[in-house]
């Protein structure tokens, strides 16, 4: 194991825990400016718990099993003999890479959790949200998260052990296109309905009341996306360089998609709809990114800025509230995404002569993923809005939820300095 691979994974580390920041800033930028405390609030609440499970247990759940060969056991940080930690361990290169290994994906974790929030944007109580936050990671995403990235290879490349929708399946996803994005799509649509619409649900109810924030988050966001892919390789060589390229390129795409979208549907090309295409964008190439030629990433990142535009016009068609489009962009994007592998892979897709057998695969791991993260958030969602209530009361949804729920506003009309 070289010092430059941890290095690099350091890196990326950093990168990528800059995203929920990001995410909150993206999404406390849509939202009312009565509500924006309460959902950056609910971004770094995710960071704080999840960060911690994560280590405590989570990280143990997902990458348990002999063919892990990860430091800590099944027993996480908190089951070891930590005075083995101590005494000099961090010298060993072997102990220092899982140390970094578990950072990396730990940050996924958080970012995972966080982009759940933006579907009960408005309407959810903090405490209760942050309960949902921790139950779902370590029933949904610490499990799923084995089932995906919990593999090894032997010296030719052929996965020997692992999850098993990697080793018995054969699920291709490079970096979580079925875990992180199918998974939080699909718990988002479970706490949207459980939750209800807002008073007075309808196209255009709110506008973003701080474009200029969701353009800064969606920026933040594409920069750590890089090393959200890339990183996944775990060294800088040529598929984290291919990853890499293809994040620059299939964001870019969908932004120019979705924005002769709008062009085509509404007239006008929209700040928010240019950021939600590059997220969207980022989303699709998440699990494909080191499987595509950059070509297919550019074709990957138009379709993909169409269909999410035209997707997340569905909440109104089929009745449910998900406030901030995380159905329609996240849990679309990344159906789409992790399919576009079995049709235009390399070596795999059936546009280039091969077997739908690849295809097939990754249904499989978008339905196992999608249907267990749906169910079991909205039984997790449903048990908390019946035990402690889950959405805040009426009048305050309608006052606007920040002094209620944090006791602060994220805007002044005057210095408070001067206020008798």
């Amino acid at each position: 194991m070289q010092s430059d691979q941890i290095y690099f994974l350091i890196t990326c580390i950093a990168m990528v825990l800059f995203m929920t920041p990001g995410l909150a800033f993206f999404y406390g930028g849509l939202v009312r400016a009565s509500s924006v405390v309460s959902m950056m609030m609910m971004s770094f609440g995710a960071l704080a718990l999840v960060s911690i499970l994560w280590i405590a247990y989570g990280y143990a759940m997902a990458f348990s099993g002999e063919g892990s060969a990860t430091y800590f056991g099944f027993d996480g940080i908190l089951g070891i003999d930590t005075s083995s930690i101590f005494l000099n361990q961090f010298l060993d290169e072997r102990m220092s890479f899982d140390l970094v290994f578990a950072a990396f994906q730990g940050t996924f974790a958080v970012i995972t959790v966080a982009l759940i929030s933006g579907a009960i944007a408005d309407r959810a109580r903090f405490g209760s949200w942050m309960v949902f936050a921790g139950v779902w990671a370590t029933l949904v995403y610490f499990p799923i998260a084995g089932w995906v990235f919990n593999f090894t290879l032997d010296d030719s490349g052929a996965i020997v052990d692992g999850g098993w929708l990697v080793k018995d399946v054969g699920l291709l996803d490079f970096a979580g296109g079925t875990v992180v994005e199918v998974g939080s799509g699909a718990a988002a649509l479970a706490v949207a309905l459980v939750l209800g619409k807002r008073f007075g649900f309808r196209k255009g109810m709110y506008a973003p009341h701080n474009v200029p924030l969701t353009l800064i988050g969606a920026g933040i966001l594409w920069f750590g996306w890089f090393a959200f892919n890339a990183g996944s390789e775990l060294a800088a060589d040529g598929i984290a360089s291919l990853a890499f390229l293809n994040t620059l390129v299939a964001p870019a795409a969908a932004m120019l998609s979705w924005a002769a979208f709008e062009r085509i549907t509404s007239g006008k090309p929209t700040a928010v709809g240019i950021a939600s295409g590059a997220i969207a964008g980022a989303v699709a190439i998440t699990p494909s990114c080191a499987f595509l030629d950059p070509i297919w990433a550019i074709v990957l990142g138009l379709v993909v800025g169409v269909v999410c535009a035209w997707a997340i016009e569905l909440k109104f068609a089929l009745g449910f509230d998900d406030s901030l489009d995380v159905v329609g962009i996240h849990l679309v994007g990344g159906i789409v995404g992790t399919m576009f592998i079995g049709t235009f892979g390399r070596g795999v897709g059936l546009f280039f002569g091969h077997s739908a057998d690849q295809l097939i695969a990754q249904g499989i791991g978008v339905l196992a993923v999608g249907l267990y993260s749906f169910v079991m958030a909205y039984l997790i969602a449903l048990a908390i809005e019946k035990t402690i209530g889950f959405r805040v009361q009426s009048v305050d949804e309608e006052a606007g939820i920040d002094p209620i729920q944090h006791g602060q506003l994220g805007y002044h009309a005057e210095d408070p300095r001067w206020k008798v």
